[in-house]
């Protein structure tokens, strides 16, 4: 059981607060952060949402008042260093706060880490409150809130719903268990709209993404016995259609539900001579482990790297080590 009373008087004590999530940010740590940030004004908070990442368009509902901020060095660093806490959401690797996270760390400040992942960086750069056991951090940030008696405004439900909805798959991955449908009707209750949320967050494709899609279609490849799916994306190909990071978002779960895959792997080019990979298990296999070797993590299906080398160096060594863990795990069924 998280101190949440403990978590409370820590930010009771700070003044001035500093939000954020990860790089490519996704709706459970923006959903957080904003949900955390309106319990924060109430109480009178001198608090901002930094994101390292642009906002993705799909989540500009969560924006009210233009609370999300992009991070520029110019306009925050100087903010960023007169700080009391910060509180950072869904971040299993700290390196994914990139120079939010160095600037937070160059001026000594507290940092909280609220997240339902494993921390990578085993607790050297913040004070964890970690619950793996957690469909999402929405979630915990909702154990905080209730813990500590707040209210439920229709903008801390927003967030919170966002973030469940989110990490869930609208309710359908195999972590959806009764307390997400609690937490959702009581976010209902609240006043939030769903249908004006699933709208936003997967029915707002971008054309670019779409056209993407097209190109890796016809990439997509199989091991033998067609329980392995893998494709890779490379710059060429992204502007191509003009797209971006984020429109990668949601690809390897599309590849997964195709008859007979148990594991989808993607790897997309990026700069500096490094790939992104990401794994996808329906659940026969767990894919943690390949992730970690890798340097990434995660959960047991859903997990993720950021790998060094070029686009085919990083390609044959992720497929070695994931057909080197399919085989381990089917002799231990055995």
């Amino acid at each position: 059981m998280l101190d949440w009373k403990s978590l409370h008087k820590t930010i009771d004590g700070a003044d001035r607060i500093l939000l954020s999530t990860h790089e490519n940010p996704d709706g459970d740590g923006l959903g957080s952060a904003c949900a955390m940030y309106h319990y924060l004004q109430g109480q009178g908070k001198d608090c901002r949402i930094i994101q390292i990442s642009e906002l993705p368009f799909e989540y500009e509902f969560l924006n009210t008042g233009q609370a999300i901020e992009t991070y520029n060095a110019d306009i925050h660093n100087e903010w960023i260093s007169q700080v009391d806490l910060a509180l950072i959401f869904d971040v299993g690797d700290y390196r994914r706060t990139r120079q939010i996270g160095e600037e937070l760390a160059s001026n000594n400040i507290h940092i909280v880490n609220i997240d339902h992942h494993p921390d990578l960086s085993d607790g050297r750069f913040a004070d964890n409150f970690i619950n793996m056991e957690a469909a999402a951090t929405g979630e915990m940030v909702y154990d905080f809130l209730k813990a500590v008696n707040v209210y439920m405004t229709k903008e801390i439900a927003e967030g919170i719903y966002t973030g469940i909805v989110t990490d869930t798959g609208s309710f359908s991955y195999s972590n959806t268990n009764q307390k997400c449908h609690h937490i959702a009707v009581e976010c209902i209750e609240a006043g939030v709209n769903t249908y004006q949320i699933y709208q936003s967050v997967y029915e707002n494709r971008s054309k670019g993404r779409v056209a993407l899609l097209g190109l890796i279609i016809n990439k997509i490849e199989y091991n033998k016995t067609g329980e392995l799916a893998w494709f890779t994306i490379d710059k060429s190909m992204m502007a191509q259609v003009n797209a971006n990071q984020t429109d990668v978002d949601g690809f390897t779960d599309f590849v997964r539900k195709i008859r007979g895959v148990e594991v989808a792997v993607m790897i997309v080019e990026k700069d500096n001579n490094t790939c992104r990979v990401n794994f996808r298990s329906k659940g026969k296999y767990i894919i943690n482990g390949i992730a970690k070797s890798l340097g990434g993590g995660g959960h047991k299906l859903a997990a993720g790297a950021e790998a060094q080398g070029s686009l085919d160096e990083v390609l044959q060594s992720v497929l070695s080590s994931t057909r080197a863990s399919i085989e381990e795990q089917n002799r231990k069924i055995i």
